[in-house]
């Protein structure tokens, strides 16, 4: 840690560039930026430093900083904003971290007040984030709209471990979000974060916040501390978590299992009262193209209908590319667990020669893993609850809240993820700065017959891909009695050439998974995307469906 004095839309520590400022609160401010090293995006947040930090040695702070975000990075995939670099300047602490996707809550606050769905949605994420690390010992000691990023169709990062904790030392930046034992120098803990989540969710439905910032922390503080709070009058059923959470005794306050069963509660009543509208569009490639990691789109913005209609017709049509993503052990299962795949002379060539899997991918414990005799790749075992194998090296075990799970590589987490009414939805998944990315759909309204469905993917991909070209021929396949199909496609992206690789299958006679896989086509056939090809579709499964 180098201390600096910083010039202002110039550089920080002679490295990073300061671009814009897209967030200001009391006491921090976050900056988009560049590393001109790299070239690389990164967000830089300039916070007052506490006092406790003050009294550390200065790499010994870069290097507790650095560690806490590391190790809940690693706890929370993809949704805890990894600090890269810490620099001292006086009083204030530049925190560097990769740019975050979306934007940050206090931007989406500045429109106005947000419906109590989405915002039970937020809240349940930004929970799952904070019961994380509570679990692994850390306490965020500090959360405000700022530390918050969102995406517009899910997915959120949260930024700002490591810089309080559940230390002695008062809350120095965005005080009005400051729990009322931090207010009177008490320190901070797992009851602070929670205080701090019902700040968020009630300034989210009321348009305003729950503590108003009196200018300087002390006043602050001392209306934290005493004011009473108003009963939000927007919230509708997040009342009561929202006015549990913001009890002034932490003993009272309304633990997380309890906070957590509300939120999932009104969700579920949302999506069981909601009803489509209309017939969805079949397909819409560009729909949910989304920024690829390492690169920005430059594609004309998508309606939120389309990117939801996109969203279950990759699920209809590409539901026939997990059909060899694990086994299906109790229809046509041969005693061998083997399962038939595509020959090599019905592959293109320079496909990868994806494993059909092992047993039955659904994830329950009656479906323990089975060998086969046979040597071939295509007798891994099962990746069912019991017996599963461990992660190959550089990979993970993905387990994702819609109710699937997979081996990813070591970095990746969801970029994207899309609902839709009827509970079908869509996971883009990958990593800042790899260009590869996998798809994992769920659909509730398949067509029977995964060719026909895929010809129509084909001809719609004709009119909305740039430079689409299909790779061979569609191949049905059946899959231990369950149908599916496979295609393969080239298109070009942001002047990117990119292979795209469908399977899926049919969990029964309308519902099913999918996944996608794409890659630059100039890296189709190296050894680490067949790996990663073949773990995707060997250690897939599922608990919903």
């Amino acid at each position: 840690m180098v201390k600096v004095q910083v010039s202002t839309d110039e550089s920080v520590a002679g490295r990073y560039r300061l671009l814009e400022v897209v967030h200001q609160e009391e006491g921090r401010e976050s900056w988009n930026g560049q590393d001109v090293e790299s070239r690389r995006l990164v967000t830089l947040t300039r916070s007052r430093c506490p006092a406790h930090l003050r009294e550390e040695a200065e790499l010994r702070t870069a290097v507790r900083i650095t560690r806490e975000s590391e190790a809940l990075g690693l706890v929370c995939p993809g949704r805890v904003a990894v600090v890269v670099d810490v620099v001292e300047d006086d009083a204030f602490l530049w925190t560097v971290t990769a740019r975050p996707a979306g934007v940050p809550l206090s931007a989406l606050l500045a429109h106005g007040p947000v419906d109590h769905v989405r915002t039970a949605r937020i809240g349940l994420d930004l929970l799952d984030v904070l019961g994380a690390a509570h679990q692994e010992g850390f306490t965020h000691g500090d959360l405000s709209p700022g530390h918050v990023w969102v995406e517009e169709f899910g997915g959120l990062t949260v930024g700002g471990f490591g810089l309080m904790g559940a230390t002695d030392s008062p809350r120095v930046t965005a005080p009005s979000y400051a729990s009322p034992e931090q207010a009177r120098g008490e320190g901070g803990g797992p009851a602070t974060d929670l205080w701090a989540l019902g700040a968020i969710m009630y300034e989210m439905v009321e348009g305003r916040p729950a503590i108003r910032d009196r200018g300087s922390l002390e006043a602050t503080f001392r209306a934290v501390e005493r004011l009473p709070i108003r009963v939000p009058l927007n919230a509708g059923p997040l009342g009561p978590a929202i006015q549990g959470l913001l009890r002034r005794d932490p003993v009272e306050r309304v633990p997380e299992s309890v906070v957590r069963e509300a939120l999932t509660r009104i969700l579920k009543a949302e999506l069981d009262d909601s009803e489509p509208t209309g017939t969805l569009p079949l397909f819409e490639e560009s729909g949910f193209d989304g920024p690829r990691p390492g690169r920005v789109r430059g594609r004309r913005p998508v309606s939120r209908p389309v990117l939801l209609g996109g969203a279950l017709a990759v699920t209809v049509v590409c539901f026939a590319g997990l059909a060899m993503a694990g086994g299906l052990s109790d229809r046509g299962t041969s005693a061998s667990g083997s399962a038939p795949s595509p020959s090599a002379s019905d592959r293109p060539a320079g496909s990868p020669a994806p494993t059909a899997g092992g047993t039955d991918p659904r994830a329950t414990p009656s479906a323990p893993a089975s060998r086969s005799s046979s040597p071939s790749r295509s007798a891994s075992p099962s990746p069912s609850r019991t017996g599963r194998q461990d992660p190959p090296a550089g990979f993970f075990r993905f387990t994702a809240p819609q109710g699937f799970a997979i081996d990813l590589p070591k970095g990746w987490a969801p970029l994207r993820t899309e609902r839709s009414a009827d509970q079908s939805y869509r996971v883009l998944l990958g990593t800042s700065g790899d260009p590869r990315t996998l798809t994992v759909t769920y659909s509730t309204q398949l067509a029977p017959d995964p060719v026909a469905v895929w010809n129509e993917v084909d001809t719609s991909l004709r009119d909305e891909s740039i430079d689409y070209e299909r790779v061979g021929d569609i191949r049905s396949v059946d899959y231990r009695g369950y149908k599916g199909a496979d295609m393969e496609w080239l298109s070009t992206a942001d002047g990117v050439r990119e292979r795209t690789f469908g399977r899926g299958f049919l969990v029964d006679g309308r519902r099913g998974f999918s996944l996608r896989w794409t890659t630059p086509a100039d890296d189709w056939g190296t050894a680490a995307n067949r790996q990663a090809l073949d773990t995707f579709l060997r250690t897939f499964t599922y608990t919903s469906g």
